[in-house]
């Protein structure tokens, strides 16, 4: 018993060590992610005035795919560094109560809030302009949407698009992008 304890204490350890804590709702907390109001025009006023990109993220409890994404994606330094240099990131609960208060001004629970939105899968990224027009909604305003666990170069690569604003650029979309970056790593030996 005392072995399975000590291994159990370790494994904890290991995954705190890794990735982010979990908070009382049962969501992984990384120290990027900011605690606001959940008033969307106000986190967005305030990522624009740090000079950042406003990013929600969409978790649930118990969900296999956010832990993927915190244990072995964010993690990585070149990943962690680039969020906190780029973005302002606001973590929703797909099962939540807590309100938000959406870009057309309905407030909402965060259930109400991402059925609304038409999320079904957790993780799921939101990326949003830097001016969201009157009375539209996040799902309308998002300039892209990352829906579940990717690999490291796959975030890294969205994370980028959307802070160069390539979704502004016709000719090459996210997934010549992606496809390009990949090639450029694989060739560099990086991949």
């Amino acid at each position: 018993m005392k072995r399975y304890l000590i291994a159990l204490a370790a494994v904890f350890w290991a995954g705190a060590a890794l990735g982010a804590e979990l908070g009382d709702d049962g969501l992984h907390k990384a120290d990027w992610m900011r605690d606001t109001f959940k008033d969307l025009r106000e986190d967005l006023a305030e990522a624009n005035a740090e000079g950042k990109r406003l990013m929600v993220i969409v978790e649930q409890r118990g969900c296999i795919y956010c832990t993927k994404m915190h244990e072995e994606v964010f993690p990585r330094p070149e990943i962690a560094e680039y969020i906190n240099e780029h973005y302002f990131v606001v973590q929703l609960n797909l099962h939540g109560s807590t309100e938000v208060i959406d870009f057309d001004g309905e407030a909402l629970e965060e259930r109400a809030l991402t059925r609304k939105w038409g999320l079904l899968f957790t993780p799921t990224l939101l990326f949003f302009p830097e001016d969201v027009a009157d009375g539209t909604t996040g799902a309308q305003a998002a300039v892209a949407v990352m829906p579940g666990a990717f690999e490291a170069g796959t975030t890294i690569d969205m994370l980028t698009w959307v802070v160069e604003e390539r979704y502004l650029d016709d000719s090459e979309d996210f997934q010549r992008y992606h496809a390009r970056r990949f090639e450029e790593r694989r060739a560099a030996g990086t991949e």
